[in-house]
């Protein structure tokens, strides 16, 4: 049988995972648009502003060409750049040989190496590079016939501000995609996963013993699949604890008749146990008295269980005082010796309830405990806080382990130690499994832990809501 996988720790549930999974294609799509129109938007950008800064240089350099001096002057060269047009904040270089034979820059010559050499080879160039954090464009024109080169420096730093604002402007549109797409993960996950918690909860009604709990029918094709296949399953179900419920009764009521002619004989043969000579005729009738006693118990244990399984049992409520019922049902399983403590909340209170279950509640704990742990300790019963009532047994035996304390409530359950604690071939699992059933009727609850006073042994606790009082 395999045994059902449990959660990983700190694994995220399916809902946060598929909103994940949209936020983070979001924030992928999101990083790629915004990369995209990035690079497009500063590519062209850039390649607009070199181009019209280009025209322009090609413009000036004509007319610097035109009105070089004879004398070749650097001051009156000065001046005719000082008259140029730079609508754009560009500033204007002439590289040239004077009068003298000697190389002269008039202007800034604050550039790169490679675009002066290559501009003084005779070819037209230009080049971005940064001057003092700055980004810079210089264009280079030589010209030839006038044995000089004109320079034009164009500063792009409204350019990178420009572009600076615009990769803000894209990453907030890109952080406002991701909580966009995170938002219609949550929403797709919300109705994606609605049917699986319909089905959550009808496995719970159906845990619960609700059998004929079914699923409506749904309009999406796909999950017709889903809810035909579980109320297939749900009616399977129900039809076969229906059947095997029917079964343990039918088997239980055949078995009564034969049963009561059996124990009929035994009495009889019992009651003439003395008049047999022979020792091991004696332990025969003594055997099996006791196995039609214990056959007995198990057919009406079966009987009660088959009216839980088949929906019928019903309480009967009667008005009880909770102390003396208590004792009462200590006295009349056999137990008298057994301390009962009545807190003093409880000592006058007075509850409905099915007499006849509590009875047979505090008998199955007592019985129990004497099978398994060697007989109980004490009896108490208090008061909760929200006025429900509290009984516990305790025992001194060797305790239920933790993993073991939920099993011992099931049907022909008698835990792992049942072979070590007391006589335990006796028992046959049902008791603490009617416990149960009795207490849910009731509306309360049942379980099993350690001693209050933390000694060895165990303490199982029923608890009866005030609402079912």
């Amino acid at each position: 049988m395999r045994r059902p996988r449990l959660p990983l720790p700190g694994r995220l549930g399916l809902r946060a995972r598929i909103t994940l999974t949209f936020a983070a294609g979001a924030t992928l799509l999101g990083a790629l648009g915004a990369g995209g129109t990035w690079l497009i938007t500063r590519g062209n950008l850039i390649n607009q502003r070199e181009a019209a800064a280009t025209r322009q240089a090609y413009l000036n350099a004509r007319y610097v060409r035109a009105q070089i001096p004879e004398n070749r002057d650097p001051v009156t060269l000065q001046a005719i750049l000082g008259d140029l047009e730079n609508p754009q904040g560009s500033r204007p270089v002439v590289r040239l040989v004077d009068a003298g034979g000697k190389p002269v820059w008039v202007g800034e010559d604050q550039m790169p190496t490679s675009l002066k050499r290559r501009v003084a080879n005779g070819t037209a160039a230009r080049m971005r590079y940064r001057m003092e954090g700055d980004l810079q464009l210089a264009i280079g024109i030589p010209l030839p016939d006038r044995q000089a080169e004109y320079f034009e420096i164009v500063p792009l730093v409204e350019l990178e501000r420009t572009l600076e604002s615009l990769a803000v402007s894209l990453l907030g549109a890109s952080l406002v995609t991701t909580l966009a797409g995170a938002g219609l993960g949550w929403w797709a996950s919300r109705r994606t996963l609605r049917p699986l918690a319909d089905v959550s909860a009808a496995a719970e009604a159906i845990a619960g013993g609700r059998l004929d709990t079914r699923l409506d029918g749904a309009d999406d094709p796909d999950l017709n699949v889903l809810v035909s296949s579980f109320n297939h399953m749900a009616q399977a179900l129900e039809e076969r604890i229906e059947l095997d419920g029917r079964f343990a009764s039918d088997v239980s009521h055949e078995l009564r008749s034969p049963l009561m002619t059996l124990a009929a004989s035994v009495a009889v043969l019992a009651a003439r146990r003395d008049e047999m000579p022979d020792a091991s005729s004696r332990s025969a009738i003594d055997l099996m008295s006791a196995d039609v006693t214990r056959f007995r118990q198990l057919v009406d244990d079966l009987l009660e269980i088959s009216r839980f399984d088949a929906g019928v049992a019903r309480l009967s409520l009667d008005e009880v005082r909770v102390a003396a019922l208590v004792r009462q049902s200590v006295a009349q399983t056999g137990h008298p010796d057994v301390p009962v403590e009545i807190d003093a909340g409880v000592a006058g209170m007075v509850i409905k309830a099915d007499k006849r279950r509590i009875v047979r509640v505090i008998a199955n704990l007592l019985d129990n405990a004497s099978r398994y742990a060697g007989g109980a300790t004490s009896v108490s019963v208090g008061r909760r806080e929200d006025g429900g009532v509290c009984l516990a047994v305790e025992d001194a035996g060797p305790g239920v382990p933790p993993d073991e304390r939920g099993l011992v409530f099931e049907r022909f359950s008698r835990g792992g130690t049942s072979g070590r604690r007391g006589v335990g071939g006796e028992g046959v699992g049902l008791g603490l499994a009617l416990v149960a059933e009795h207490v849910r009727l009731h509306g309360g609850q049942a379980w099993v832990t350690d001693r209050a006073d933390g000694s060895e042994g165990s303490r199982f606790v029923v608890e009866l809501p005030a609402a079912s009082t």
